[in-house]
């Protein structure tokens, strides 16, 4: 029986979203732009030279980014011998639940809540039940912030009060970040847990909890980050498997974005390494008619807010040669899809997601273009290849 593996490269974006410049990224294109600058010799750190992607392109990832943007990526030369197009959302958020519940065929039907860009960002009933909820007299940041910077910034206020580093972004979010001994691990999820609610009536997407360990000079936040997000509106593809008797295999950051709902196996790691490894092994062990569900989130963490080029560029490269292996090692019937969930543009101002359409590359599909699609189209697909109904409003490209 068919198996299904549905890769997300979160943030690798391949530019050409009609309604960008609704966003202000008008021209934003993510791995156009950082194969230009691999070309042009600007991402030579740890690497060097144009930017390296044989087995993907070879599927189609060069003809992917010309048909989404128009533009030509240097270093994408292959003719493609896997079935490739590119998807356009059109969710009205430029998020990571917006773009991978629409892929799993289920578009948001509301407007998010976003906070001001102003300080205090949030609003003072806010402050005051996170105070109640945390046991603190007050919080810090109340601001929109990038994850490093701000705990820079307060860490010493951090640990001589105790009170949470709570701060926000483009994106639909409430985070809070905490030193996970002086603040305590729990005590920070609890936090997250119990504030998701309100924070979920309100339409903010996610409540995220960012811990952080080490000293006022040499902290890092760890592996135990958790996004409490708002249940889809409706069922998505993991339930429609799900709901076939089929099993699930959630790989990173999938259990947290779904809330867990269709959700049979959670596998997750320290990096993308860790779930590159779960992927390997679940390429070998997943059942008959099951469906793997990965994300994988560096590209976007890592590198994509950070704004490092030379860095996504290496990323890119590994995960290139990660995946040849994978692809060698499927099975005659199974289907694996590679795409993205928005943009990351490193060339890009700012430091936030940018609106692209992104690519949607097929081993096991066949060859040749499936042409622009919907989100929704992925989902509607993958449930048409395990033979599974599809509950959505996509149409199947296979």
């Amino acid at each position: 029986m068919a198996r299904a593996f549905l890769i997300v490269m979160d943030s690798v974006g391949c530019g050409g979203a009609p309604d960008a410049a609704d966003f202000g990224d008008a021209g934003a294109n993510t791995l156009g732009h950082i194969a230009a600058e691999c070309a042009a010799g600007r991402a030579d750190q740890g690497r060097s030279g144009r930017l390296r992607m044989p087995q993907l392109d070879a599927l189609g990832l060069g003809a992917a980014i010309e048909l989404a943007s128009g533009a030509r990526a240097p270093g994408f030369e292959a003719t493609p011998r896997g079935f490739w197009g590119a998807a356009t959302e059109v969710s009205r958020g430029k998020d990571t639940p917006s773009g991978h519940w629409e892929l799993a065929g289920v578009p948001v039907p509301w407007d998010w809540t976003y906070f001001p860009d102003d300080t205090p960002a949030f609003p003072p009933d806010l402050v005051a039940l996170v105070c109640k909820l945390a046991g603190t007299e007050g919080i810090l940041g109340n601001c929109h912030a990038s994850g490093i910077p701000i705990i820079e910034k307060h860490i010493a206020a951090h640990l001589r009060t105790g009170w949470p580093i709570c701060y926000t972004s483009a994106d639909s979010v409430f985070q809070i970040a905490a030193h996970e001994e002086a603040f305590g691990l729990e005590r920070l999820l609890k936090l997250c847990a119990d504030l998701a609610p309100t924070l979920h009536a309100m339409k903010v997407g996610r409540v995220i909890a960012r811990p952080f360990t080490g000293s006022l000079e040499n902290f890092h936040r760890t592996a135990n980050r958790h996004d409490y997000a708002m249940d889809p509106p409706a069922p998505t593809l993991l339930d429609w498997v799900a709901g076939a008797g089929r099993a699930t295999h959630a790989i990173g950051k999938i259990g947290d974005i779904f809330s867990m709902k269709g959700v049979g196996a959670l596998h997750k790691g320290k990096n993308d390494i860790d779930l590159f490894d779960h992927l390997d092994r679940l390429n070998v062990e997943a059942e008959a008619g099951s469906l793997t569900f990965a994300n994988f989130v560096e590209f976007d963490s890592l590198y994509g807010h950070p704004r490092d080029v030379a860095g996504y560029a290496r990323a890119l490269e590994w995960f290139d040669a990660r995946a040849g292996a994978f692809l060698a090692r499927l099975q005659p019937d199974d289907l694996a899809i590679f795409t993205a969930d928005h943009g990351n543009d490193p060339t890009w101002r700012g430091t936030e997601h940018t609106r692209e359409r992104v690519p949607v590359i097929c081993a096991g599909a066949g060859m040749g273009s499936l042409g622009l699609r919907a989100f929704v189209d992925v989902g509607a697909s993958v449930a048409a290849h395990l033979g599974v109904p599809s509950l959505g409003p996509g149409r199947s490209f296979l």
